[in-house]
């Protein structure tokens, strides 16, 4: 495995992370107000967000890489998209968590292609498996949410 490939791959997903923050910055406060439930799991994403582009951040540090501290193109386009959706759309509490739900499958998939590919180290491996399994649960309490509506 080629140090390279794994500074390459977790600057990938360093990007999915910023991402991830940017797109929470968006999500519809009064979505969250309206599920009192959410509050509390909202904030804790954000945090374990922020924790994650942390460790990745140190990984990608201690290889000796430079950090692609910014967002994806994809990821500003799909904002962009979600802000015009949202400006024609009755239940934005609706459209805010379908909206993250598509985010959180995107990161998922993202993470398990990251793993797949076979260009991480063993440390690398096993942090990108961690965060997997914090953004698989984010993405499942979603999908409940939505179901309940």
């Amino acid at each position: 495995m080629e140090n390279g490939k794994t500074i390459d791959v977790l600057n990938n997903l360093l990007q999915i992370i910023n991402d991830r923050i940017e797109g929470f910055k968006d999500v519809n406060v009064e979505m969250i107000e309206s599920h009192s439930n959410l509050k509390e799991e909202y904030d804790c994403m954000v945090q374990n967000s922020y924790k994650m582009r942390t460790e990745l951040s140190a990984l990608i540090e201690e290889r000796g890489g430079d950090l692609k501290n910014t967002t994806t193109i994809a990821g500003g386009l799909h904002r962009a998209w979600i802000d015009v959706k949202n400006s024609f759309t009755f239940d934005k509490s609706e459209s805010t968590l379908q909206n993250v739900i598509f985010g959180e499958d995107a990161a998922v998939k993202a993470y398990e292609k990251a793993l797949d590919s076979g260009d991480l180290c063993a440390e690398s491996s096993k942090i990108v498996q961690d965060q997997l399994q914090e953004l698989k649960s984010s993405y499942h309490k979603f999908v409940s949410m939505e179901e309940e509506l």
